[in-house]
């Protein structure tokens, strides 16, 4: 069982959003942050969760031509996905990944796993430092 490593931060973010949206479900795009660039006390190389894409951005564009814009191509590399009335699984209904992280009410901690494209539970090791910050470049 391969570990999946997330911020804490995010976990309780992606909670909220899956709280406030009940008894609707969310699907969210998850992007990952090496180690190394802020939590010494993993391996450098290793991958994790730490930034999501609001679930609505590039929504009108996308519900006209099919195209999401909210999310740069290539760039999730998981996905969250809440279950308001279902069970702590992977269903054939979900957006796919190779991470998919699921919730189910009453979206505490305890209520969250992820998961392999395959279904198959992993384990998940919350990560209590803040991802590096991030900034827009003005155009000069």
């Amino acid at each position: 069982m391969r570990t999946v490593h997330a911020t804490r931060g995010l976990v309780d973010g992606l909670l909220d959003f899956a709280r406030e949206a009940e008894p609707e479900a969310v699907t969210i795009p998850l992007a990952t942050t090496l180690a190394g660039e802020f939590a010494p006390d993993l391996p450098p190389e290793t991958p994790v969760f730490t930034h999501f894409y609001f679930p609505e951005a590039g929504g009108a564009v996308s519900a006209v031509f099919g195209v999401d814009l909210g999310v740069p191509a290539g760039q999730t590399q998981g996905r969250f996905v809440s279950h308001p009335q279902g069970r702590l699984e992977l269903t054939k209904a979900d957006d796919l990944h190779g991470t998919v992280f699921v919730a189910v009410a009453p979206w505490e901690r305890a209520s969250l796993a992820a998961f392999g494209r395959d279904g198959r539970k992993k384990s998940l090791e919350l990560v209590d430092t803040d991802p590096p910050a991030e900034s827009v470049d003005q155009p000069r």
